[in-house]
Order: structure tokens, then C-alpha cells, then sequence
């Protein structure tokens, strides 16, 4: 079954639809470029200016769909010096062509806008702008949009599906404030009466609408250097030795990373950590941190176990993003466990180089702790929907039960680093990546993958003791028919493996007095004795 029929009993408006569907009003037309010019009043909090679009034309077509919050003001669309017609529907904007724009021609339009955009009210969950002051009070500006829409702010294309191939991002603000965003710093103009600054970013590689940013505040920045990587930190001016302590955890972490996952995505754009008055969030080469400069989350153990507190969550998990989520992005939220449980799993992957292999696997199964299972991990399709919050540590745990399967360290990470090869810069499916890993294995993981993603429930293995025999039978109960993996257990002092089926019962013998131990750790799997 699709995992639509499991997913949600929510009730989806022509809204969602218009903001998660893909028909000819976005499909004909391929974003290039944004050029992203606007000026941020923090007193009024306010923003106005505009967004040129470059964009190619796939199939012939007269009306374009783009995206911009309602709340928000339409100044003018223009295209080729003409005021272009529009409609307004919910957040998307139709605009009007004079006459159909043909198959493989290259334009540009300037869409002119103003207003002031959502504030947030619990940033990052719920998207929007954050208006604030530091302990100087100077302003403090910054925005997360990720799920609620990088429309809220700026017009684009708002699906995931189409990711510009480059961007730029010049933000003009107050002379004594700067502006952070993605890439890397073109050039700072000042005004004519020296009263405004212009930041000019440039980004040169695809990058996902929720992921373009803007920071704004007392920031200094300091520099270092990882191999051939730029690393550029931009925090408020009375943080700077909190900062420059805390942020040495960078180069371990793109050391084990490397070695890991493969090379940092974004070389030529840099990687820098920008404080943020929000928790975190993986603005690509501007990663948001707000984790006040503490190891764990806001100083807390996700995995009550001890090892959560050994690194600055906020760093390595969104810094793991970058690999997952901004080099590797998905075409539809429904499938945001590849961005979330991949980069959940990075977490595992830190410790592991730090502290072992047996430490990583103990942080993953406290983290089971923060696991529901009342709802799938996979969102409704086409209409702006998340799956469960479980794609982060039932995600996490469900790669780590594939590395046990697999049974073959080597091969896991060889194939997690030709994962970021094959992929990179890409936009992918929940169906592309069981197909990669089910080549990468030379073994059919459909049911694998269908059983976690799709199912509220994890699978369950029985285990009964045959009457009157020195006997164990085994079987798996799940909601997916064909469903079967092996599992490692202990028998007595010997590790071995047992390959329980879900549609038939299988036995094994033991020796007098002789135990059964499943593995749990490496195994994400409920247990039943019976």
C-alpha cells in the first residue's frame, strides 16, 4: 500500500496544493539563477525590493506559477522593460506572458515586492523572521523558512523539486549592522551618505529555497583553515571567545566527515557558522547556530546515555546536513527523512571517529527514547507535507539497522561516500535511494525500507520455545508481507545470525541450557518472547 493511506488524517486545502504540486504553471519553466536585491528595515521590520529570475522554458507556455506569502505587497512584475499581468491565489502568484514563451529560450524577469514578512513565533519550527537585540542591544535579525516556505519572504519557485543553479543575495541594511548570507562575500558598498551598507553574496552552486538566508547583527568574523576548505565563523562581537573556543570542534568533525561521508559539498562557497538568536537550521555554507555555546542540545542529552553531551549538537548535526539535505535534496518534503535521518544518523558517525564504534551504537539506541511510532516517517505527496518527526531518530536507527544488515563495515562507508558522488547536487526520491542502496547491496530492500518509512510500526520478531523440544522458533510480524531480514544474536558465547521470515515459521536448535540474545543496538526491532 502507499504510505499516503497511513500517513495523516489531516484534511489538505487548494492551498497546499497550489504550494506542493507540481502542473505547467511551474513544471515549464527551470530556475537558473535568483538575484535576490533587498533592503531590511530592523525597526520597522520591514523588507522591500526584488528577485531577478533567469529561468529556461521546457515546454512551450504562456503562464508562470511563482510564489510569494500573500501577506506580502506585488510592487510590479516586469519582463523585457513591459509590466507583466498577474493574478493572486492564496501564496502563489500567476503571471501572464503577452505571448507563449517557447522551448528552450532563456529569460529574465525582475518581480518587485515589499512588506513586512511573518515573524516567527518558536523559530526554527515554525518559520518566519525573528526581530531581536543582543546583550548590547543592538539589532538582531535572522529567518528560518524551512517547510513553511522560502516564499514568506521572497518570490521564487516554491518547490523543491527546482533548485536555482547559483544565487546572489545583496542585503542593504543600517551602516553599523552586517549582513551574513550564503556563499561567499562578493563586495560591501557603502551608501552615498554613508547611513547604509550593501552586502553582496554570491553562491555557485544549486542551492534549495529554504536554504537561502539572511543574518543581521553586531557580527565580527574570524577565519580558519581545513586542508583547502575556508572556514568563516560570524558571530555577535561579545561572543567572540566563547566562539573561537567552541567552534574548534569544526575540524575533527570535517576531518571524520571527510574520511566518511566525502568531501565537503561546497568548496568554492566556503563553510561558515553564523550565530543565530534560533536554535540551528542548515542554511547551505551559512549554518545557523544558536546552541549558545554548549556541547549537547542546549546543553541536554538527547541520548541520556552521556555521549550526547561530548559535542555541540548544533554544529555537527546541521554542519552533517550539508552532505545531506544541501548536496544531496529531495524533490517533495514527504521524502525529508533522506535530509533528516541521513544527517541524524552524522551524528553516530562523529562519535564513532571520536570514540568508537560500540559508543556510537549505544548514543543511537538511547535516542530511541524520543521515538513515537504513532505515525509514518513518509509525508503525504504534492501538497507541502512532512512525515512524522520519527526521520530523525527512527531514521537514524533505521540506517543503522541497514550498516548491520549489510554486515561489512567497509562496504558501508564506500558506499555512503559513491551515495554523495552519485547524487551530488541533485534532487532525489524515496524510490531512488532504495534503488541505489538495493544495486549498492546486490539485495532487494524494498520491503526493508517500506516497513520503516511507510508503517507506523517497527517490525517485530516473535520468538516462541517448541514444546517438549530443546527448540526456539522464530518469524517476523510486519505490516509489509514479504518483509525479511536477518538479525544477530548470541547463543550462549557465540555471535551468529538467524534469518526469520514474516509469512512462515523457522526453527533453530540450542544445547542444553543454552540462551538466546538478540542484538538490539545494532537492530532497531521490537522483541517477543513468547
Amino acid at each position: 500500500m502507499h504510505a499516503q493511506l497511513f500517513t495523516s488524517s489531516k484534511k489538505f486545502t487548494k492551498a497546499d496544493s497550489l504550494r506542493g504540486s507540481l502542473r505547467p504553471e511551474r513544471t515549464a519553466f527551470d530556475m537558473l539563477r535568483y538575484d535576490l536585491n533587498i533592503e531590511v528595515n530592523p525597526k520597522a521590520k520591514t523588507i522591500s525590493g526584488y528577485n531577478a529570475i533567469e529561468f529556461k522554458v521546457l515546454d512551450n507556455q504562456k503562464v508562470m506559477q511563482l510564489d510569494l506569502f500573500e501577506n506580502m505587497e506585488i510592487d510590479s512584475i516586469t519582463f523585457q522593460r513591459k509590466n507583466l499581468n498577474y493574478t493572486r491565489e492564496f501564496n502563489a502568484v500567476f503571471i501572464d506572458f503577452e505571448e507563449e514563451l517557447n522551448q528552450g529560450t532563456t529569460h529574465e524577469l525582475k518581480f518587485y515586492y515589499h512588506g513586512k514578512p511573518i515573524i516567527a513565533e518558536s523559530p526554527p519550527w515554525d518559520g518566519g523572521f525573528v526581530f531581536t537585540k543582543d546583550n548590547n542591544n543592538n539589532p538582531w535579525v535572522a529567518v528560518a523558512v524551512q517547510g513553511t516556505g522560502a516564499s514568506l519572504w521572497f518570490p521564487n519557485k516554491d518547490h523543491l523539486s527546482d533548485e536555482p543553479d547559483q544565487a546572489e543575495i545583496k542585503i542593504t541594511v543600517p551602516e553599523n549592522l552586517v549582513a551574513v548570507s550564503n556563499g561567499r562575500l562578493v563586495d560591501e558598498i557603502i551608501s552615498a551618505d554613508d547611513q547604509k551598507k550593501t552586502f553582496h553574496w554570491k553562491v555557485t552552486y544549486p542551492i534549495n529555497n529554504y536554504n537561502i538566508t539572511l543574518n543581521i547583527g553586531d557580527y565580527v568574523n574570524f577565519k580558519d583553515k581545513f586542508h583547502n576548505l575556508d572556514l568563516d565563523y560570524y558571530v555577535l562581537s561579545h561572543n567572540l571567545k566563547k566562539a573561537q573556543t567552541q567552534f574548534e570542534q569544526v575540524k575533527p568533525m570535517m576531518e571524520c566527515f571527510y574520511e566518511k561521508l566525502g568531501p565537503y559539498p561546497f568548496e568554492r562557497d566556503s563553510f561558515k557558522l553564523v550565530e543565530t538568536p534560533y536554535l540551528g537550521m542548515e542554511h547551505q555554507s551559512a549554518v545557523a547556530y544558536g546552541n549558545q555555546y554548549r556541547n549537547g542540545y542546549l546543553g541536554n542529552d538527547l541520548s541520556g546515555t552521556g555521549y550526547g553531551l561530548k559535542f555541540d549538537f548544533i554544529i555537527i548535526h546541521e554542519s552533517g546536513h550539508e552532505w545531506f539535505g544541501n548536496s544531496i535534496s529531495v524533490k517533495d518534503i514527504a521524502d525529508l527523512w533522506i535530509h533528516e535521518g541521513f544527517t541524524s544518523y552524522t551524528e553516530s558517525v562523529f562519535l564513532e571517529c571520536e570514540y568508537g564504534k560500540e559508543a556510537a551504537l549505544e548514543y543511537l539506541s538511547g535516542l530511541r527514547q524520543n521515538i513515537t511510532n504513532k505515525r509514518p516517517i513518509i509525508g503525504n505527496y504534492g501538497v507541502n507535507h512532512e512525515g512524522s518527526g520519527d526521520m530523525y531518530y527512527k531514521g537514524s536507527n533505521m540506517i543503522n539497522t541497514l550498516r548491520s544488515l549489510i554486515e561489512d563495515d567497509e562496504l558501508w562507508w564506500k558506499t555512503l561516500r559513491q551515495f554523495n558522488i552519485e547524487f551530488a547536487y541533485k534532487t532525489i526520491t524515496t524510490e531512488e535511494v532504495v534503488q541505489f542502496f538495493s544495486l549498492s547491496f546486490d539485495k532487494d530492500l524494498t520491503a526493508f525500507f517500506d516497513q520503516y518509512l511507510k508503517y507506523p510500526k517497527i517490525p517485530k520478531l516473535l520468538i516462541e520455545k517448541v514444546e517438549n523440544k530443546n527448540q526456539l522458533k522464530f518469524k517476523w510480524e510486519a505490516d509489509v508481507e514479504e518483509f525479511d531480514m536477518p538479525v544477530e544474536v548470541s547463543l550462549g558465547n557465540a555471535s551468529t545470525r538467524i534469518f526469520p521470515k514474516s509469512d512462515k515459521w523457522k526453527t533453530i536448535d540450542l544445547e542444553s541450557n543454552q540462551t538466546l540474545k538478540v542484538d538490539l543496538k545494532k537492530f532497531y526491532i521490537d522483541l517477543e518472547f513468547k
